[in-house]
């Protein structure tokens, strides 16, 4: 069972950057695909990007593309989000999260797909 822990969370202004950091523990983290998700204030959870388990392909919501990009290192066992230009409307708790099924084909956006989350970081973005 993977286990997962989130950093670099913190305020910053519209139009900066932030990394987050998702640091996972246990044997199956390079086998299963990974995402992000955030929470906003009176908002549901929703996807942010997710990435195959060997990197191979990655899938991000369409309010983030060209800004966010995901990445992963199995050698470190740990997953990235590179956050740039961000805006106010990304203020949230992101959340990492590993998908239910080993080494599943496709990087699926439903978060009753991700069994394992990490207890989330905060992120906002004053204007």
């Amino acid at each position: 069972q993977v286990q997962l822990v989130e950093s670099g969370g913190g305020l910053v202004q519209a139009g900066g950057s932030l990394r987050l950091s998702c640091a996972a523990s246990g044997r199956t983290f390079s086998g299963v695909n990974m995402a992000w998700f955030r929470q906003a204030p009176g908002k549901e959870r929703e996807f942010v990007a997710g990435i195959k388990w060997n990197g191979g392909s990655t899938n991000y919501a369409d309010s983030v593309k060209g800004r966010f990009t995901i990445s992963r290192d199995n050698a470190k066992n740990t997953l990235y989000l590179q956050m740039r230009s961000l805006k106010p409307e990304d203020t949230a708790v992101y959340y990492c999260a590993a998908d239910s099924l080993i080494a599943r084909s496709l990087v699926l956006t439903a978060q009753t797909l991700y069994n394992v989350w990490g207890q989330g970081t905060q992120v906002t973005v004053s204007s």
